[in-house]
Formats: C-alpha cells, sequence, structure tokens
C-alpha cells in the first residue's frame, strides 16, 4: 500500500489554501490545517507534513510578503506552484439579511480585495481574522444575525451558512498564485520556472548590472520582489521569478556572473510554472 503525503495549509476546512491545495495534489490527500503561515512552516522544517502550501501572490492585491520572509527564515525551497481563481462572497447566518450586518470579519486580504463592495455598505466594522474561512465558522459559531464574514463558497456550505452577497471582488478576475514547499530543492527537464534570491552590494547600478545579466542572454524575469533583510543597515534582499531550466547553460552562465557581483545568491526553487484555474 502506497503512504499517502501529508501536506500542510494554513486554515481551516474551506480555507482558499484547501482548496489550493486539492487542486495541486487531488482529493483524498493526506493534510493537516495550522492557525498560521509560520506554524506551516514549522511543521515542513520538523517533518510533520512533507510539504506546505501557501498564498504568495494576489492578482488584485499583489504579494504576500510574510511569505517570502518565512522562506528566508526557515530555508525551506519552492518544488510547485499553483494558481486558483479567488471568490469572495459576503456570508451570515441562515436568518440574517445584508442590512442586518453590523460586523464583517475576513482575513486582511479579503478586505482588500474587496474593498469597493465593503466601503458601499457603510458604518460597519471591518475586524481582521487569522483567515476567511476561520471567519466564517467564527460567524456560524456566533450565531449572530449582525455578524457577517468575507469568504468562499466551500466555507459557507461546509458551515451550512447563507451568502448574503456574492462574488464582491473589487477585480472579477481576481486569482492567488499559491506555491508548495518543501525542506529540499527538487530539479527536474520538466521544469521551466525558476525563483531565485539576492543581496546587492551597496554600489551603484548593482541591480542593473544582475538585471542585464538576464537580459543579454534572453532570459525572461515573470517577477522581482524586494524585502528588507531587517539587520538595520537598509539592505534588500531581492527574489526574482524567471523562465528556464537549471540545466541551460546561458542560465548557468548568467547565474555563475551574479554571483561574483552579489553579496548572496540563493536558488529558492525550481519548479512548473502554474496554469490558470
Amino acid at each position: 500500500m502506497i503512504e499517502k503525503i501529508k501536506v500542510g495549509y494554513q486554515g481551516v476546512e474551506g480555507a482558499f489554501s484547501q482548496e489550493a491545495m486539492i487542486h495541486y495534489f487531488g482529493e483524498g490527500i493526506g493534510a493537516q490545517n495550522y492557525k498560521t503561515f509560520e506554524d506551516v512552516f514549522i511543521a515542513v522544517k520538523n517533518g510533520e507534513v512533507e510539504c506546505g502550501v501557501l498564498p504568495i501572490e494576489n492578482s488584485t492585491t499583489g504579494s504576500i510578503n510574510l511569505v517570502y520572509d518565512l522562506l528566508e527564515k526557515y530555508n525551506l525551497f519552492i518544488v510547485g506552484e499553483v494558481c486558483i481563481r479567488i471568490i469572495q462572497n459576503l456570508i451570515g447566518n441562515k436568518d440574517a439579511r445584508l442590512e442586518d450586518i453590523k460586523e464583517i470579519y475576513s482575513h486582511p486580504q479579503g478586505f482588500e480585495q474587496s474593498k469597493k463592495f465593503i466601503d458601499s455598505l457603510g458604518e460597519i466594522k471591518h475586524i481582521n481574522y487569522h483567515n476567511t474561512a476561520l471567519s466564517v465558522k467564527y460567524v456560524k459559531d456566533s450565531n449572530s444575525l449582525e455578524k457577517g464574514a468575507i469568504g468562499s463558497k466551500r466555507a459557507c456550505e461546509i458551515n451550512d451558512l447563507k451568502i448574503l452577497k456574492e462574488n464582491i471582488n473589487d477585480n472579477l478576475d481576481n486569482k492567488t498564485r499559491f506555491i508548495i514547499v518543501e525542506s529540499c530543492i527538487k530539479n527536474s527537464l520538466a521544469n521551466n520556472k525558476i525563483t531565485v534570491g539576492v543581496k546587492l552590494k551597496h554600489e551603484v547600478g548593482s541591480l542593473y548590472k544582475i538585471l542585464g545579466e538576464f537580459y543579454k542572454r534572453g532570459i525572461n524575469l515573470t517577477k522581482i520582489e524586494s524585502r528588507p533583510v531587517g539587520d538595520g543597515t537598509f539592505s534588500y534582499n531581492f527574489y526574482i521569478d524567471l523562465e528556464g531550466n537549471l540545466s541551460d547553460s546561458n542560465l548557468k552562465e548568467a547565474l555563475s556572473q551574479i554571483r561574483l557581483g552579489v553579496e548572496k545568491l540563493k536558488i529558492y526553487g525550481t519548479y512548473k510554472k502554474c496554469e490558470i484555474r
């Protein structure tokens, strides 16, 4: 009998991270949920789960910066990614009406992705919660007609609640990209995307120089993200997503040249580029 892989995700049943996990691994996967993003990283690091699923970027609100910081802190590696469409809904108890709602609970991303609709409701309290699915569960447990939550249809159905207003996203084509992290890097000839991190020297044109190494070899960059090192020097780590495989000679040459001109270069993962779900 083949043992199931065990995967960690943040939130409770009905969370978008769980949905991303199912899209990537399929139904019937061994899963363990955790309260925070950092708890997922710790679980992977300690071997409680083989890998973790974490959101890294939303098409409307941008990067989830904490996840980048945790990648560096726990020295884990990206081995895959999956993109899913995010449809946010305002959810309440069965007898609640939209006009009854006085408080709305959500992860900050839920509020950011639905700002126009939430603002249109007027003087309603916005209360940050750990996760959209946890917000939905809290509303159920409260049994209050005045409390609502932003969350998924799946979370609504699991908790036997009611959608008061569906698809409240500011952007109707709202997507989130999730990464799969493990304790070891995995390379394959089928992989076509790489994430690298660099810490630059304090020199004029240092970022320009490393970008030039990619440009002159025709290597396509799909994203650049900067995060403070946090050592009081106003230094930054740059995370760069690029297309290619570690076996590509031009990519090897580019990384070799870049390594000579930076304080640090690290490969955070090599994996297959996701398709939009």
